[in-house]
């Protein structure tokens, strides 16, 4: 799931998406497993400006051919193992493996069409995308899409793989990430304005979603800062 769009993925499929888009993985049936390799970088990774501009446009679902997926797979793969060999050149073997895979996926990838999802569901995650700074009650959900609160949870656990509640507070913690990342502002107001009803709840929520604290995630952030700089 790529914000309201929802793809099928095959092996050796590729995805990208840019900074603080929800995206979110999962099988269609429950508790069968699947192995994906996740990559992370930050824009001032990428030495082109073209390719950053087509990276910031260019988020869905791309096909590659088994000839192009092996390459990519090697260079991933020269990509982790470099990430373990700390000498002088760490830097930038891992910098020109990462703008080489980058490169390729654009030039040589296909880029799927933007698939046909339930019109309802695309509907709900663009409302909740929209008021997550709001009190969203799932009896308003209901009267807003005149459907009963049964069927609304239902269709959204199915298309989506997660319960309305989680979708929301999913929403908030990105945004309050991406908040805590850009501004100065306090948790406080932070996690008002993510609209959580008190700063306990926002804190439980933070680290239940992201496995730390929103004064640990903070802190980390700028010591990456201070250590960039």
């Amino acid at each position: 799931m790529l914000e309201n769009d929802i793809y099928k993925t095959e092996p050796g499929d590729m995805m990208l998406f840019a900074p603080y888009i929800m995206h979110h993985s999962y099988s269609e049936r429950t508790g069968q497993g699947f192995k994906r390799i996740v990559l992370y970088f930050t824009p001032e990774s990428i030495e082109d400006s073209l390719v950053l501009e087509k990276l910031k446009n260019g988020s869905g679902l791309y096909k590659v051919d088994s000839k192009i997926g092996h390459y990519l797979h090697g260079m991933i793969g020269m990509l982790l193992l470099q990430q373990e060999d700390m000498d002088d050149l760490h830097d930038a073997s891992l910098k020109a493996l990462l703008n080489m895979i980058v490169v390729t996926i654009l030039k040589s990838a296909v880029p799927s069409e933007k698939p046909e999802v339930q019109t309802l569901i695309a509907k709900m995650i663009k409302y909740i995308d929209n008021h997550f700074m709001e009190d969203i009650k799932l009896d308003d959900l209901a009267d807003q899409f005149f459907v009963s609160k049964y069927y609304l949870c239902h269709e959204f656990k199915k298309y989506t793989n997660r319960t309305i509640n989680q979708y929301i507070n999913a929403t908030r913690i990105l945004n309050a990430q991406r908040q805590i990342m850009e501004t100065n502002h306090s948790l406080t107001k932070i996690s008002s304005d993510c609209g959580f009803s008190s700063s306990t709840h926002f804190s439980r929520t933070f680290k239940a979603v992201t496995g730390t604290t929103p004064i640990a995630f903070r802190s980390s952030y700028k010591q990456k800062q201070r250590k960039g700089n």
